[in-house]
């Protein structure tokens, strides 16, 4: 018996100690990206209450670190540092203050972040005092100082969990250089995400000994600019052909996505993309089963989880009240007065008086011969009445800065044949759509319903124009004069006035449109301003007082029995109204 009492009491140990060395862990990565400025529950350029936005995903963030703790990883995934006007007024006129999204990430703890390519951007002033101001790592390990060949910021961070070593690698889109003046990056070099990624795993496998690789990515999925040297949106790219990333959370295209990715190896690879303004975030559990400290079994799962409507953070909102009330104080400001509204939506289908209004004043700041401008958000306006410095974000979205570039007659012809090829349709009967739409893309918050980036449909000033919509793609602009009454000439050399993000490459337009090489693009460029374009668009409106928008009626599309009930349907669909 007593032997029986022995054998008994010695299996119960060895269970014990069995027992004791097997656990599992269960871990939750939060992702927010491009969140664009959205940091408050109150949208600064119209004056109103917004969905989603920072103060929302604290409230999500606390409720989940009651039950996690430590085991949740907070990410952020670039572009914060432009959008709303809170961004506008701590980067520029207020840097000597801590930029409002350094306290916005310090204050919600973030265990990592990257960059996006609209904080580089805000230029090196800005985005290098704001790496110093976060607490936590910014990560980007293709981002490579020319002087030292190594990352500029750290390349990952290692974390660890209750015995578990995650690693989370940060990369930004390398495209940078198709959209900024090279002086906002200078002594930096951005290298092909694919190929870097192969690297870095290969060194954290060999170094690190990582039991979860987490890839962090300012890059979207699949449908960005392809080049010889790297491709804008690798995410998918990385999942199926780098394998060992259990994890990549990615962002860049404004396109909300959940999908799951067999890699080469035949292992899934989870992939969430939150979309952005801080409407989603990307929300993965993980749980990993360790024996004696060894990795026997992990299972990832995830979504994009909606935060648009929590209830708000007041601990977050009562700690920023100073800098909502400064933020408040300088878009309250009025610089002007208009005498009739525009409308974006105009802007797609036919001159309008919203896309003119900037276009004139181009050719009067600059004193070019043409200009080029495409609508830069998809459905706003400025209303007739008092315009405030809060409009003026409405009215130009962007901080880029003017340029003027030498381009020949020719070249202005190719850049609009390319833009009105990505914007409408080649109809074949009346009863076809005159804009080129794609379905799917209805929720995406950059084509809106448009098969193209709506960012760049560019239109001219300065020239008229038709656009014959039954013509095949390269054919449908046909220049009839120089708006003065001149004759216009292809053969000819023009000034022509454009923003920095088109005429540094943005688009393509200038490149596979006009056919200018892109090495070439720098040396065509006669004007640049200091500041930015909306800065210059705010002193001409206070210079002017009152103003009163008008179309200039330069450029239509042809044949109009064809094209006139096809505008009313397409409007129809796109925004719900009628012409």
């Amino acid at each position: 018996m007593n032997r029986i009492i022995v054998a008994i009491a010695l299996t119960f140990c060895l269970n014990l100690s069995t027992m004791a060395q097997t656990k599992t862990v269960e871990l939750r990565i939060i992702e927010t990206s491009d969140v664009h400025g959205c940091f408050f529950p109150y949208d600064f350029i119209n004056r109103k209450p917004m969905q989603g936005s920072m103060a929302r995903v604290s409230t999500y963030v606390r409720e989940l670190r009651k039950s996690y703790g430590d085991n949740l990883l907070l990410l952020d995934n670039g572009d914060i540092l432009q959008g709303q006007p809170t961004s506008y007024f701590y980067n520029y006129m207020r840097p000597e203050m801590t930029n409002i999204a350094a306290s916005v990430i310090n204050y919600l703890k973030y265990d990592a972040q990257t960059m996006g390519n609209h904080d580089v951007e805000t230029g090196h002033a800005v985005y290098d005092k704001w790496i110093k101001e976060v607490n936590c790592p910014m990560l980007g390990a293709n981002i490579i100082d020319t002087a030292t060949g190594k990352p500029h910021t750290i390349p990952y961070s290692i974390f660890e969990r209750d015995g578990v070593r995650i690693a989370v690698l940060g990369m930004i889109t390398p495209a940078i250089p198709n959209w900024l003046d090279e002086k906002l990056w200078t002594g930096l070099h951005f290298v092909d995400m694919t190929k870097c990624a192969k690297e870095w795993i290969d060194y954290l496998k060999t170094n690190e000994n990582p039991d979860i690789i987490i890839g962090l990515f300012h890059s979207g999925w699949d449908n960005g600019i392809v080049t010889d040297e790297y491709e804008e949106d690798a995410a998918k790219r990385i999942a199926q052909e780098v394998p060992g990333f259990d994890l990549i959370l990615y962002g860049h295209d404004h396109r909300r996505n959940c999908e799951t990715v067999t890699n080469l190896n035949g292992e899934n690879v989870l992939c969430l993309d939150p979309s952005n303004n801080a409407l989603f975030v990307a929300d993965a559990s993980i749980s990993v089963t360790l024996d004696n400290g060894k990795v026997i079994n992990k299972t990832i799962t995830g979504e994009t989880h909606d935060v648009k409507d929590l209830p708000i953070d007041e601990d977050f909102m009562a700690y920023f009240k100073n800098d909502i009330d400064s933020v408040n104080a300088f878009v309250d400001k009025k610089i002007g007065t208009f005498k009739s509204a525009m409308y974006t939506r105009d802007c797609f289908f036919g001159s309008s008086a919203f896309c003119d209004f900037i276009h004139n004043l181009q050719l009067q700041i600059t004193g070019a011969d043409v200009s080029f401008n495409a609508p830069l958000s998809f459905n706003t306006s400025i209303n007739e009445g008092d315009i405030y410095v809060g409009d003026m974000f409405n009215l130009y979205r962007f901080e880029n800065q003017i340029y003027v570039m030498m381009m020949t007659g020719k070249e202005i012809r190719g850049h609009l044949e390319m833009s009105y090829d990505l914007w409408v349709n080649t109809m074949q009967s009346p009863d076809d759509h005159i804009m080129l739409l794609e379905q799917e893309n209805n929720d995406d918050m950059q084509r809106y319903g448009f098969k193209n980036l709506t960012f760049n449909f560019d239109s001219a000033a300065g020239i008229d124009y038709e656009v014959d919509v039954t013509k095949p793609d390269g054919e449908k602009v046909n220049i009839l004069r120089m708006s003065n009454g001149e004759s216009f000439d292809e053969n000819k050399w023009y000034k022509v006035a454009l923003n920095s993000y088109r005429g540094n490459g943005g688009g393509e337009l200038l490149t596979k449109g006009a056919g200018i090489p892109h090495d070439s693009l720098k040396s065509r460029v006669i004007y640049e301003s200091e500041r930015d374009q909306r800065y210059y668009l705010m002193q001409e409106i206070e210079k002017a007082g009152v103003m009163d928008p008008q179309p200039n009626n330069n450029w239509r599309f042809i044949p109009e029995e064809w094209t006139a009930p096809a505008i009313a349907r397409d409007k129809q669909l796109l925004f719900g109204i009628n012409p």
